[in-house]
């Protein structure tokens, strides 16, 4: 489990005032331990789980909880495909929901969400109609396009999602390309220049800090690079044709529009064909209201790690969602900027844990230049 220095813990809490709370939260937080970095399954109250279609890298992630959840969302990209998703935003009355579905299938994957529901539902889970013995699930649902990998007429469907409910756990969540992250890829904008994109997938983080736990869980389907923010190096993305060496798309657009002379034709961004979605989850007692915002502050952690992101062709989404399980001091701006932190490194984790596929290179088996 990632558990924050002293230092680290401090540097965070920037936007909070400092005092005898900071010193016994970063104390009680322990050692950082990088070879545990945890996963959103440390969040009491909360389990996920895989499933990964064999004909075809796709697959769907489920994200279920002891008790209905609030929840909150933050939409940049400017075509999210999702469903029930008005339903977190802040002027709507329904205050917490019962599962969250990401999965692929690109829109035609949303038909998947019914099964977490039927799922639910014979478990007896959702809000009660008021009629006897008659309860309503609500599940969020969110898709990623996948469509591009092996044959994109095979989607998730109802019973691909009611198998990854089945497997829902509080165990540490698999990375890497299974659930919805069977199909991620990542570094497509250059794909007409012949420049290639890289296989993506699924990463987590955790954190405590004393009896709160924030944890994070990204599916990194972009058309940007990757980049380590802590070092500023792309380590994943467009790959000039012989696969050695990063074309670095920012480099690219910024040099073609100093020119005078940009090549919009050549980039590649077509509306729907690419989204990023992240869920940010703790066990501290939020409003709606205020999971709005650490949703909003969550996103940072991706634009840090993403270069370019938020593009005209994604449907970037951010998710937060807290089990209401603990009070705590912390506060909006506190746990926001902690959770924007585990957002960026879970894209990392999302692509460091990747394999090839046919077409797409994961980072684990290149060999850069240099």
């Amino acid at each position: 489990m990632y558990r924050s220095t002293r230092r680290e813990f401090s540097r965070a809490l920037f936007v909070s005032a400092a005092g005898a709370w900071t010193t016994r939260a970063a104390a009680t937080s322990g050692a950082r331990d990088p070879e545990a970095p945890g996963s959103i399954t440390d969040v009491p109250g909360l389990r996920a789980g895989h499933f990964t279609d064999s004909r075809r890298p796709t697959g769907c992630t489920a994200i279920l909880f002891d008790t209905d959840a609030a929840a909150s969302v933050d939409y940049d990209g400017s075509a999210p495909g999702s469903q029930l998703g008005v339903l977190l935003q802040p002027v709507s009355p329904v205050e917490s929901i019962h599962g969250i579905l990401l999965t692929g299938g690109g829109i035609m994957g949303l038909a998947a969400v019914a099964g977490a529901v039927r799922y639910l539902e014979d478990h007896k889970v959702g809000f009660n109609w008021g009629n006897p013995n008659m309860l309503v699930p609500l599940v969020v649902g969110a898709v990623i396009a996948d469509l591009e990998v092996g044959d994109g007429r095979i989607r998730p469907d109802a019973d691909a999602a009611y198998k990854a409910c089945q497997n829902a756990s509080s165990a540490p969540l698999e990375e890497g390309c299974v659930g919805v992250g069977a199909g991620a890829t990542i570094g497509k904008m250059l794909n007409n220049r012949n420049y290639g994109g890289m296989k993506s997938g699924i990463g987590s983080r955790s954190l405590h800090a004393g009896e709160v736990v924030i944890g994070a869980l990204v599916v990194a389907n972009s058309v940007g690079d990757i980049v380590d923010w802590r070092t500023g190096k792309i380590i994943a993305g467009a790959l000039r044709p012989d696969g050695k060496a990063f074309a670095n798309i920012m480099e690219t657009i910024r040099s073609e529009a100093e020119s005078g002379h940009p090549s919009h034709a050549g980039y590649n961004d077509p509306v729907l064909h690419s989204t990023t979605l992240a869920v940010v989850a703790t066990n501290a007692e939020f409003t709606k209201t205020e999971l709005a915002k650490i949703a909003m502050m969550a996103s940072n952690g991706a634009a840090r790690a993403i270069n370019p992101y938020h593009t005209n062709g994604d449907g970037d989404s951010t998710f937060a969602l807290s089990t209401r399980k603990v009070k705590s001091d912390l506060g909006v701006s506190v746990v926001g900027a902690l959770a924007a932190e585990l957002v960026s490194d879970a894209v990392l984790r999302a692509v460091r844990a990747a394999r090839s596929i046919e077409g797409w290179p994961a980072l684990r088996d290149l060999k850069m230049a240099g």
